[in-house]
């Protein structure tokens, strides 16, 4: 059914600075996914390490589109499109014509370098077409910024609404993990897969003995937490879809770790293919007269 296979598409766009983690959050999706076997394949195009042969072979072998525009993978029954944004300082109309085609944004921050100037210039071109934006803050494994200072930034610097949609505990060489507020978990930084999560009660604290409640930084994230639900901005899915609030997603593409959180959340909340405004007014991609 047309319908289905429309709404089924996830379209999106990685913006950030160059550095920020961009190629390495794309290549742990695209693992997710399945495109691709080993992390540091979607770099070998840019050595030259394969010929176009090959990369013709590997696109066919992973299901994988790996144009220098497109990546494309299955996931839970949707189809996810990654569109990539050039890096480079000059802003070109490349970027300008990704950001036409995208149904939403995911925005990288390096949390020790904040917002930089790429990323403002780039949320600045989003926050004009109303694209709903999602923030990955990237890099939790090394010393940065503190968390509230992120996301004060964020705020701040953007004029926009903030949802953390979970938070660190810990960071650099005390990064513990990270408390999820939306699935009422911790997930443990260096543990087993069935060690990898801890079950919240009610009241959003762990049950039982674990080593990580005698940390003290367990506590603090627990004291941060209950600022954010008292003080913080709520929820809300329609102001996610109309762009006035930013889910952010805390994580370390490099060890892989809050990525796969990241995007079970992101697929839950991005918009499927929009209307498009036109000369004749809105196009809907479900129109009968609608061809590509």
């Amino acid at each position: 059914n047309l319908k289905e296979q429309i709404e089924s598409r996830r379209t999106f766009a990685i913006i950030s600075h160059p550095d920020a983690g961009k190629t390495t959050l794309t290549e742990k999706l695209l693992l997710f996914g399945g495109a691709i076997r080993d992390a540091g394949t979607v770099k070998g195009r840019k050595t030259g390490k394969y010929a176009t042969s090959d990369w013709m072979e590997i696109e066919k072998q992973r299901g994988i589109s790996v144009t220098s525009s497109v990546m494309q993978f299955d996931y839970n029954g949707t189809r996810v499109n990654i569109l990539d944004t050039p890096g480079h300082q000059d802003f070109s109309e490349d970027t300008y014509r990704t950001l036409m085609a995208v149904d939403s944004a995911v925005m990288i921050i390096d949390a020790a370098k904040g917002i930089e100037a790429q990323t403002l210039k780039l949320f600045k071109v989003c926050r004009m077409r109303g694209i709903p934006i999602f923030t990955f803050i990237n890099k939790m494994d090394r010393q940065g910024k503190l968390p509230l200072e992120l996301l004060a930034e964020l705020e701040e610097v953007l004029g926009i609404e903030s949802y953390p949609m979970n938070w660190p505990i810990g960071m650099g060489k005390d990064f513990f993990g990270i408390y999820d507020r939306y699935y009422n978990r911790i997930e443990m930084f260096k543990a087993d897969d069935d060690e990898r999560y801890l079950e919240l009660n009610k009241d959003g604290e762990v049950d039982g003995e674990h080593p990580i409640v005698e940390s003290p930084l367990y506590e603090q994230t627990l004291e941060e937490v209950l600022l954010l639900n008292e003080a913080g901005n709520e929820f809300s899915r329609e102001k996610v879809r109309n762009g006035e609030l930013i889910p952010v997603f805390f994580g370390s593409a490099l060890t892989n770790f809050g990525v796969q959180t990241f995007l079970d959340t992101y697929l839950e909340f991005a918009p499927k293919p929009q209307a498009r405004p036109s000369s004749i007014g809105p196009v809907d991609p479900v129109q009968d007269t609608f061809s590509g």
